[in-house]
């Protein structure tokens, strides 16, 4: 409703024309493509497996890719330092107004959205999450050791301690320009609003917190869907070579049912909301 008011207004009060609705859908558009091309942009390191032979068969020799996401650490570096920084930001506040120190109160009035203090927290804090989270969860030495175990080896760089020091070298770099993506995304709408005067409903469609948020979910929800229906390929796939028996079949009607009956579930679920949503909408709509 605030949208189809700042277009549509009443007579008489300053609205958006044409123009300006289609820069913005634009703008919104290829900011969204900007967040979808980093959170799945990756580097593939190449790997090469070396061939094995084990009585007459030959194991190997086969070419692989090892994936390293651009933006590893995903969105919560900026949920970390957006709640992190309310802390003393409150805690300065209560002990100025308590003690009579303007000082602290001053100071914690610059830790608020508008004031440059903010946004260099909060870029520092975003950058120093994105790398505690990679050193947390990206293990080098493990991924090195595994490569070695199993034959495999990046082309021009030994097997063991240099593989590990070469990814542990790339994905310092990555996460780099994954923290500086973060950070432009969460502040942009911020300096738009507080520094060039733009109106909230209309900063906001340049990216933010909650459209990082949105499209990860909605990113994470398609790779699960594309998952159920890979699964459901690779059963038919196998069912040509499986003896065809009458429990057989029984069992795999019973199960094709079951997923089919969980697939209509999922989609009454979805229809219900989508006709709650809509019902909801036009009774405040033309209620108004």
């Amino acid at each position: 409703m605030a949208t189809y008011q700042l277009f549509f207004a009443p007579i008489g009060v300053a609205k958006l024309g044409l123009p300006q609705a289609t820069m913005m859908i634009a703008l919104f558009i290829i900011v969204t493509m900007g967040i979808i091309a980093v959170t799945q942009g990756q580097r593939k390191i190449p790997v090469q497996y070396a061939k094995r032979v084990v009585g007459q068969k030959v194991y190997g020799g086969q070419s692989s890719f090892l994936p390293l996401k651009v933006n590893y650490s995903g969105v919560m570096p900026v949920i970390f330092a957006s709640a992190i920084l309310l802390f003393p930001q409150q805690i300065l506040s209560q002990l100025g107004a308590a003690f009579a120190l303007p000082f602290l109160v001053e100071f914690s009035n610059n830790l608020l959205q508008g004031h440059w203090m903010y946004y260099t927290f909060t870029a520092a804090l975003i950058l120093f999450f994105s790398y505690f989270w990679v050193s947390v969860m990206f293990k080098p030495i493990q991924i090195a050791d595994d490569l070695k175990k199993y034959g495999g080896y990046i082309p021009g760089v030994r097997p063991g301690e240099p593989t590990a020091s070469f990814l542990d070298f790339i994905m310092t770099r990555l996460t780099l320009a994954g923290a500086v993506f973060l950070t432009i995304i969460s502040i942009l709408p911020d300096l738009l609003l507080f520094q060039l005067s733009v109106p909230p409903r209309v900063a906001y469609f340049f990216g933010g917190t909650g459209m990082l948020i949105t499209v990860g979910v909605i990113l994470d929800t398609m790779r699960q869907i594309e998952t159920f229906l890979l699964q459901r390929h690779y059963d038919g796939f196998l069912k040509k070579g499986r003896i065809r028996g009458r429990t057989t079949s029984a069992n795999v009607a019973i199960g094709e049912a079951a997923s089919d009956k969980s697939v209509m579930q999922l989609t009454a679920v979805m229809v219900i909301i989508l006709l709650v949503g809509l019902t909801a909408w036009a009774v405040r709509h033309f209620a108004l």
